[in-house]
């Protein structure tokens, strides 16, 4: 319903702000990371996600557009709903939530306060499964192929591109995300971080 809310910060406390737009004080959920930039009585843009239920109105805000996206990822798992998906994005980044499924790292995953062992067993799971569907990637039984575009099987541009796709990106907007990146004198983690931030200019 809100892309994003742009005010002034009125109110700080534990995951939680109070954005002033407009004399209006929007009561917003926030993590860890993105708290770490806001301060009392200064100008803050959160980009948001609004989660509407019979006796309630919750909004989420994000410090960008890809830990957003993260979350919304993080949603479409079965039995993790928004304070859960919270919690995580509280704990990892995304760059590093991608990896923890990629390498399907689950104490990545249970570091975060009120998830336990199932929850990430299950988001590992179900977003590694689509992902190695979108990308045609190979099973741990060998079967498949790599996509020609994501390079070769385990190689680091192929592990990024899967990184990636967990985050919901399309393999279009792979493809043309590595083209800038130097991908050779990078790290599987520092070739995500740098598609992340090209991707949200």
């Amino acid at each position: 319903m809100f892309y994003y809310l742009n005010g002034t910060v009125t109110h700080i406390d534990i995951n939680l702000a109070v954005i002033d737009v407009g004399g209006v004080g929007y009561k917003v959920s926030v993590t860890t990371h993105t708290m770490s930039h806001l301060e009392l009585n200064k100008p803050a843009k959160l980009y948001t996600y609004c989660h509407i239920k019979e006796d309630a109105f919750d909004i989420y805000g994000f410090h960008d557009e890809r830990e957003r996206r993260s979350f919304e990822m993080l949603l479409t798992v079965s039995g993790v709903g928004p304070k859960a998906a919270l919690s995580i994005m509280s704990a990892v980044t995304p760059e590093n939530l991608a990896m923890a499924i990629l390498t399907e790292d689950e104490k990545a995953l249970t570091a975060a306060p009120g998830i336990g062992k199932r929850i990430a067993q299950r988001i590992i799971l179900e977003l590694k499964d689509k992902t190695s569907k979108e990308m045609s990637l190979p099973a741990k039984s060998g079967k498949g192929g790599a996509s020609p575009a994501a390079g070769a099987a385990g190689s680091k541009t192929a592990d990024a591109a899967a990184a990636l796709a967990v985050l919901g990106y399309s393999q279009a907007e792979i493809n043309a995300a590595m083209r800038q990146v130097d991908t050779e004198a990078l790290t599987v983690e520092e070739i995500i971080r740098q598609v992340l931030r090209n991707t949200m200019k």
